[in-house]
């Protein structure tokens, strides 16, 4: 009875390289979709050198991108570590999952001590523009509130200096009545969060992903030469 390598390495299927890649494309749309969606392109467009959302912004979409890019990287170096039985595929597929999981962790670590930067910054940005607005000092301020109440579906702020209809009047999208339009601080905030903590699910996911890959390279690793050693066992050579 000659044991074949096939029954020795249950790794020959490729459901998991297939779910790797698919999380590496699903990653890959969540940053595309964050950096150049309407929202948040145009705070982005708006805030100013010294808020910080503008960093944010151009750092999670690279970060995003690089991500995604290691992990399809790292699901293709195991496939074909898996077809061609080869240690140092299967090493280099492990590293590309290693080097995932070292920039996951700080990515989780950084959400959760800042849970609220994000919105808060996005939010100063708003609050900046409307000011802006309020004091009349620039006409291309209103141009600009005007887009992003027209993006969030928003219409001004509660401000505690007072009777601020008039910059609702000019800037608001046309028939929508302020007493009964969204404040737009509290709109931001919702969607954005809403927006983080899917973002915050999904590296969840991709960091449990993750240590499972790097378990799976580890044990074909091992297991391909414990299964070349026994599919010799029962064969001669004639010299």
């Amino acid at each position: 009875l000659v044991c074949t390598q096939q029954e020795l390495l249950p790794c020959k299927s490729f459901p998991e390289t297939l779910l790797f890649q698919l999380l590496g494309l699903s990653i890959a749309t969540l940053s595309t979709v964050t950096h150049y969606g309407l929202h948040f392109t145009l705070i982005s467009k708006v805030s100013l050198d010294s808020n910080a959302y503008r960093a944010i912004h151009h750092t999670a979409f690279y970060f995003g991108i690089c991500l995604s890019m290691t992990l399809i990287l790292a699901a293709l170096l195991s496939s074909a570590a898996t077809v061609r039985e080869s240690q140092c595929l299967t090493a280099m597929g492990f590293f590309c999952f290693a080097l995932a999981f070292c920039g996951l962790i700080p990515a989780a670590c950084w959400r959760y001590t800042h849970s609220t930067e994000v919105e808060d910054s996005m939010m100063d940005v708003y609050d900046f523009v409307y000011e802006e607005v309020r004091r009349n000092t620039s006409s291309f301020r209103r141009h600009e509130l005007t887009a992003i109440h027209e993006a969030f579906l928003c219409c001004g702020k509660h401000s505690p200096f007072g009777d601020t209809t008039d910059v609702e009047n000019k800037t608001c999208p046309p028939g929508q009545v302020h007493d009964e339009g969204q404040d737009c601080l509290q709109e931001i905030q919702d969607i954005v969060k809403k927006h983080m903590d899917f973002v915050f699910s999904l590296l969840g996911i991709t960091i449990g992903f993750t240590v499972y890959g790097m378990f799976l390279t580890s044990f074909l690793w091992f297991s391909i030469p414990f299964s070349s050693n026994l599919s010799r066992k029962g064969k001669y050579i004639l010299r």
